[in-house]
């Protein structure tokens, strides 16, 4: 089992989460009542939707880790899952992402634009035979 397989495994099992197809077509997403949350791409990389304050609240410390990318002006971020912490990093995250529209609301309330795969921005490729 890939470390994106346990980690959706994981993600599925949350009340407040629900498996659905990726708007950008590419690999499988998780949504909650405010949308969708996270892509998984391939058996690495992993595209989590913050809101825009939560990116900059959280953008140095994700500039610290290998394991993140942040795209400029993307509402998603990218996370590269090498180890199980990763895996553990991205539960983290997702738990922050459900709380962050109440946390730190965008004040422009911008519909949320295509994930960072859409971009070119992902660490690789999707894999889609990784699930």
């Amino acid at each position: 089992m890939t470390l994106a397989s346990r980690a959706l495994a994981q993600l599925a099992t949350w009340p407040d989460l629900r498996q659905d197809a990726p708007s950008c077509g590419l690999g499988q997403a998780l949504s909650s009542t405010q949308g969708e949350i996270v892509h998984f791409h391939s058996e690495r990389d992993v595209d989590l939707r913050l809101t825009d304050r939560a990116v900059r609240r959280f953008a140095k410390d994700f500039g610290n880790s290998g394991a993140i990318r942040i795209v400029p002006g993307s509402q998603w971020v990218t996370l590269r899952l090498d180890a199980a912490s990763d895996v553990d990093l991205l539960l983290t995250l997702v738990s922050v992402a459900l709380q962050a529209p109440q946390m730190w609301p965008d004040p422009a309330d911008r519909p949320v634009a295509g994930c960072n795969d859409q971009r070119g921005a992902g660490f690789v490729k999707a894999d889609l035979g990784a699930f």
